[in-house]
């Protein structure tokens, strides 16, 4: 007999990607299992060719209205990933069983207001998957997903001649500018390497964009705020490797395997949002011994204390070192 689940995740690209092994794991293991998933119009095209989703229901300006949707299609069961206001009154007008994802937001108040680390040695993915404890779904092991549709990568044959051969995908994006390697650095890195680069960004980093390729060598193709998120995630899929600020492209290169080089401002790796399963040979990189770090759970548009050190400080050596080793390796991953 069906079974109806529904998976609530309204934002942000990041997480969303990070709930795909929920998706895989509960459709694969849970027999007749029928998975609806729940977000926001603007994230929706993320999970609407996922072939373990059956249906996307779309959060519009009115939640009223998805609710009397959500309420027609008799689930038995709520997975909740994201866990507000919003999704507590979902599960109230639904009145079924509901499996709640803890957010440890007392555990990340301590850890950005007293650097207290009460946080479990936990990746977020393994978090989440312990909502399905009471259907006895396990970790499949088999990392992120994410799925572009055949017709909406970018071709490669777009690109100039010597970049179609291999190239960096330098992802200058994040939600928050404390978040976000400065532009001089990434100037700096893209002049003292030898190979293609491809800065990928949205609108916002389109600015940052044309400034680094104005002070570079000529070895830059800049499409921030050009191509949309399925062809930037193609790219980032056909890339050597991938360099990241920690944003939602990181972990969809994870998705990918990549061999991702991630640079940690404002945000740490213990909250546990690092690429999950990523290559091996991936590395993060961050400035340890800041008693300020971190400063925030999510980021800010200047830095606190205004020296911004936890980027300022970046290695850029160690960084130029890695990519001379990733680039042309032999990859038996």
């Amino acid at each position: 007999m069906k079974i109806k689940y529904l998976i609530i995740r309204f934002s942000s690209i990041g997480d969303i990607v990070l709930t795909s092994p929920v998706v895989r794991c509960l459709k694969n293991q849970v027999k007749e299992a029928e998975i609806h998933f729940v977000t926001k119009k603007k994230y929706a095209g993320l999970v609407a060719h996922n072939p373990y989703i059956h249906k996307v229901h779309v959060l519009n300006d009115s939640l009223s209205e998805l609710t009397e949707r959500l309420q027609k299609e008799n689930f038995d069961y709520i997975i909740d990933l994201h866990h507000n206001i919003r999704t507590a009154r979902i599960k109230n007008r639904l009145k079924i069983p509901a499996f709640t994802f803890n957010k440890l937001n007392v555990e990340k108040y301590l850890m950005v207001n007293f650097h207290i680390n009460r946080l479990p040695q936990k990746h977020i993915v393994d978090r989440y998957l312990e909502t399905l404890q009471f259907f006895e779904v396990k970790n499949d092991g088999r990392g992120l997903d994410f799925f572009i549709p055949e017709n909406a990568t970018f071709p490669i044959k777009n690109l100039p001649e010597k970049f179609q051969n291999g190239y960096v995908a330098f992802v200058i994006s994040a939600t928050w500018e404390t978040k976000k390697l400065p532009v001089y650095k990434v100037v700096e890195i893209c002049n003292r390497i030898d190979y293609p680069v491809i800065l990928l960004g949205g609108k916002t980093e389109q600015e940052a964009g044309e400034k680094i390729v104005s002070m570079s060598k000529g070895n830059i193709v800049d499409l921030t705020g050009k191509i949309n998120l399925n062809q930037s995630a193609s790219l980032v899929k056909e890339a050597k490797i991938v360099l990241a600020n920690d944003t939602g492209l990181m972990h969809i290169a994870a998705a990918f395997r990549k061999k991702i080089l991630s640079f940690w401002g404002n945000t740490v790796p213990a909250f546990g949002m690092t690429p999950y399963l990523a290559h091996p040979n991936s590395l993060m990189m961050e400035v340890n011994g800041l008693r300020c770090r971190p400063c925030s759970k999510l980021g800010y548009k200047k830095c606190p204390k205004k020296h911004f050190r936890c980027m300022e400080d970046q290695d850029i050596e160690q960084t130029i070192q890695w990519i001379e080793q990733h680039f042309n390796e032999t990859d038996p991953f």
